[in-house]
């Protein structure tokens, strides 16, 4: 562990909101898209440095369910980057022994898209370090609802007694599934909402805010925001965190 993390507690799950691509692009006087395939660097770059912290869980907001009101454009240079950062995504996770996962309705994409997701699960799955979580064509409010669908199917077909439900049930029905909460929630670019991200999850996440736009996060970055997590006196309905 690098000598600047000594003593600190690492959170076990970062979620980062990736915000203030467009604008890093607009102040530069670039077009949005640069500011996207900039932003996909630095995804790279902080799965790297997550890895090496000792970050079990790395979860970003790549694409959201109202992405789609974007520009076809826009979304079109986006769907493009995807497909490619997906093959970049493969050597990234073979050289630094990541997992990858992605969360959302992946069935909106074209079929080679989704192809490139299932094979980058696939091949990552028996990898034993971070977990990178990707949520694409992902809102908090649809993946609540398809969990419902889901449950409410079981009740009807008499696979589940809607008596026996709790909120374990319920986390089990969504897609991160089997993935801890997370500890830490970073967004960038001085944004204050969660804009359906993560909705259910990050009721107890500790939420660290920074004005640097997403293109521009770095290790230094990083650090602040654990270091603030640190600082904070975590208690969960009243009841001290461990």
């Amino acid at each position: 562990m690098e000598t600047d993390l000594e003593g600190l507690q690492i959170p076990g799950h970062v979620a980062i909101i990736l915000d203030g691509n467009g604008r890093w692009a607009k102040k530069r006087g670039l077009p949005r898209t640069m500011g996207h395939k900039e932003g996909c660097v630095t995804v790279e770059k902080t799965v790297e440095i997550a890895a090496r912290m000792g970050i079990r869980y790395l979860t970003v907001y790549g694409f959201s369910t109202e992405n789609w009101k974007r520009s076809a454009e826009e979304v079109g240079a986006l769907m493009q980057l995807f497909r490619y950062y997906m093959m970049r995504l493969l050597k990234i996770a073979s050289q630094n022994n990541v997992r990858v996962r992605m969360i959302g309705e992946r069935s909106r994409f074209d079929q080679d898209i989704i192809d490139g997701i299932n094979r980058l699960e696939a091949e990552t799955k028996d990898n034993t370090g971070l977990t990178f979580v990707i949520a694409v064509n992902y809102g908090g409010r649809d993946e609540i609802t398809r969990a419902v669908r889901r449950l409410t199917a079981d009740c009807a077909a008499g696979r589940l007694d809607p008596a026996s439900i709790t909120e374990e049930t319920i986390s089990g029905a969504l897609d991160t599934a089997g993935i801890p909460d997370p500890d830490l929630l970073i967004r960038t670019s001085g944004e204050n909402r969660l804009s359906n991200y993560l909705i259910w999850q990050t009721a107890y996440t500790e939420f660290y805010i920074t004005d640097c736009y997403w293109p521009d996060f770095n290790r230094d970055e990083l650090l602040r925001a654990i270091r603030a997590y640190n600082s904070r006196d975590r208690r969960y309905g009243g009841v001290k965190a461990q």
